[in-house]
């Protein structure tokens, strides 16, 4: 019988994918990941996994599976929590989350799996996998979760075909609606449970006071920019035209703001506490329209806003992925340098696909856009899918 070690986070995902495991005739055991211990800046009532664990003991002692318990809490800090605290230092924004699949819940778990004796791991995400041969090769294709409205592909998107192989994923193909139906037809104590939310397994946090622990507030000014001002925007990508490099590093460049841009608006907290297109935690009244953060300058303290979600400085054409940041899923599907496909793309979770340009150049991968994209963000992850299929991804710069 085929041994599946499945990752019981305490929810309701996670508790179908082990019963229908069980089910299809498979060995199931249960093994809960306890990766964070500290709870600054974690809102109050939220318990980052005290609670998890008490659901997920329940769903196991249910469905009479074996139960373990592993803390990797030392490893998480350092695999994922010190690169978010760098990121921020150094005015980029992280996606915590991404790193946190890739670094742990497929790499760490699956070494616990196998001193489990497991042949394979499962977990509760809402995505599919699918195996060609290619060549005679086994590949493996990394797909979005039936549901659209829950699909979390976007936050798998650094996966490689080792841990691929290794792992299923049992609920993909269908509906969050179903899970509730299952779970509850089953006495599952998941089954009403609310999707967890924040940063991954240490839970819903006051942002500012989380970073807090190693990064100190600094006061300092709020710049607002007008609409108007002569800036030197990137230019306007023209969708599917032929590019040179340098025109490209034109349209995908990164906004540069400086304090005569524009004129001084209110105080801030600390501009590595804000990121590119908040709106939230300015604390900046009486405008016409919302602010939103265009853009930070770290090295002095400074935060640029602007008015509306149509400010030019809120949105771009393009964005560049440097050469050591690209990530296929699928090395047989690697671009070759000078090539353009078109691929639609995502820059965060939840976003609707965008239809996008993507081209290899010899410093990396540049994407311009059908559509002018709000927020691009420094440190987030871009991920490009050819249908259904997440086929790379990579850090924007």
């Amino acid at each position: 019988m085929t041994k599946v070690v499945v990752g019981l986070s305490g929810g309701v995902d996670s508790s179908v994918a082990a019963y229908l495991l069980k089910q299809q005739g498979y060995d199931v055991i249960g093994l809960f990941m306890i990766n964070w211990h500290d709870t600054t800046g974690t809102l109050d009532g939220d318990c980052p996994w005290g609670d998890d664990l008490i659901f997920a003991e329940l769903v196991a002692r249910k469905l009479d599976i074996p139960f373990h318990t592993v803390d990797f809490s030392e490893e998480y800090r350092k695999r994922v929590v010190d690169y978010m605290f760098a990121e921020y230092r150094s005015g980029r924004t992280p996606n915590p989350d991404v790193l946190c699949n890739r670094e742990v819940k497929f790499d760490l778990f699956i070494d616990k799996a196998d001193e489990l004796g497991a042949d394979l791991i499962a977990t509760g995400h809402h995505c599919q996998r699918n195996t060609l041969l290619v060549n005679g090769t086994e590949v493996h294709q990394l797909l979005a979760g039936a549901d659209p409205g829950k699909d979390q592909s976007y936050f798998l998107c650094q996966l490689n075909q080792k841990q691929l192989s290794r792992v299923l994923f049992p609920i993909g193909h269908m509906q969050k609606s179903e899970l509730r139906q299952i779970a509850e037809k089953e006495g599952l104590a998941t089954a009403k449970r609310k999707d967890s939310q924040g940063i991954c397994f240490v839970g819903k946090v006051d942002l500012p006071v989380f970073l807090q622990q190693k990064l100190s507030a600094k006061e300092g000014n709020i710049i607002e920019v007008a609409k108007d001002t002569a800036l030197n925007y990137p230019m306007k990508a023209e969708y599917g035209a032929e590019y040179t490099e340098e025109e490209l590093q034109d349209i995908c460049a990164i906004f540069r703001f400086r304090p005569e841009d524009g004129e001084y608006a209110g105080k801030h907290r600390g501009a590595h506490f804000l990121t590119i297109g908040q709106r939230k935690g300015l604390n900046v009244g009486g405008k016409k329209e919302p602010l939103f953060v265009l853009g930070t300058d770290i090295e002095n303290n400074l935060v640029y806003v602007g008015q509306g979600h149509d400010h030019p400085g809120l949105n771009r054409f393009g964005l560049f992925i440097p050469e050591e940041d690209i990530h296929w899923v699928r090395g047989d599907l690697k671009m070759q340098p000078d090539e353009m496909r078109e691929y639609r793309v995502r820059i965060r979770y939840r976003q609707p696909l965008q239809d996008a340009c993507v081209y290899r150049k010899p410093s990396g991968i540049y994407i311009t856009f059908r559509e002018p994209q709000r927020g691009i963000t420094s440190g987030q992850f871009a991920a490009w899918y050819d249908g259904p299929e997440l086929v790379g991804s990579g850090v924007i710069y």
